[in-house]
């Protein structure tokens, strides 16, 4: 952070860690930040893991309807989450059973189209 504070792989990284010991507030500041640092516009890849990040960091602080907002950006940017992620990856524990969550997880089952 100190060399880069401006970098928002870095800043994400960080939100998760404070989302883990419990700093909600920080946490939501970091991760909004590295998807301004980074949007999905200017790098279409890292930005959408930027969009990725923010919402297990907002799943980990209590932020349901924050975390699916951005999950099901996510969800719909090319080349990000798959349905195996959405299925088995612990990260997505706060939001299981969640109708919202569960109707994203059946949509990432579709395969994908290209046109």
């Amino acid at each position: 952070m100190r060399a880069k504070p401006d970098y928002g792989p870095t800043l994400a990284v960080l939100a998760l860690i404070d989302a883990g010991l419990g700093r909600k507030k920080e946490a939501l500041r970091e991760g909004q930040r590295a998807i301004e640092l980074l949007p999905v516009e200017k790098e279409s890849i890292n930005g959408a893991h930027m969009i990725e990040l923010f919402a297990i960091t907002c799943a980990w602080v209590g932020e349901k309807d924050l975390a699916l907002k951005n999950l099901e950006k996510a969800t719909k940017l090319p080349g990000s989450l798959s349905y195996g992620q959405l299925k088995l990856m612990p990260f997505w524990d706060p939001l299981r059973g969640d109708p919202r969550f569960e109707k994203l997880v059946e949509e990432a089952k579709k395969p994908v189209v290209l046109k």
